[in-house]
């Protein structure tokens, strides 16, 4: 069986959806991967995909969905991106929740797809950890 993540952001358009994205591009089918929105936006984030594209990888076919609690109880880590998104943890969980915080992810100097590009990279990095924490392991 495989590990599974499920990626959190308080839309689910930018910073979740990134995570998997990254996710799948690394790890392929060796990881099961989900993303939701504690208030899920009505679309994704233009600049999200475009930093996400840039990189190779794609959120083609993702929208931004409600947290499903089956898929919250079952998986082996839940991993809530910034600090907008708060999720409780419910009764029978698998997994452990986890915060990954941000560099300048609030910062004003730093602005549109620059900012969004700084925060995949940050994201990149963390997912590889994952990756390797979830038994993954790159060739």
């Amino acid at each position: 069986m495989s590990a599974s993540v499920l990626f959190v952001c308080k839309k689910n358009g930018g910073k979740s959806q990134m995570a998997a994205a990254l996710m799948r591009q690394h790890a392929g089918d060796a990881i099961t991967v989900y993303s939701a929105g504690t208030a899920p936006s009505d679309k994704l984030s233009a600049l999200a995909e475009e930093a996400i594209i840039e990189v190779g990888a794609s959120m083609e076919g993702e929208y931004p969905k409600p947290i499903d609690p089956e898929i919250l109880r079952s998986v082996d880590r839940v991993i809530v991106l910034g600090d907008e998104a708060k999720v409780a943890p419910v009764d029978g969980m698998a997994g452990v929740i986890e915060t990954w915080t941000f560099a300048d992810q609030d910062a004003s100097d730093i602005g549109g797809g620059d900012r969004t590009r700084a925060i995949r990279d940050q994201i990149t990095d963390k997912v590889r950890q994952l990756a390797g924490e979830l038994g993954f392991s790159a060739a």
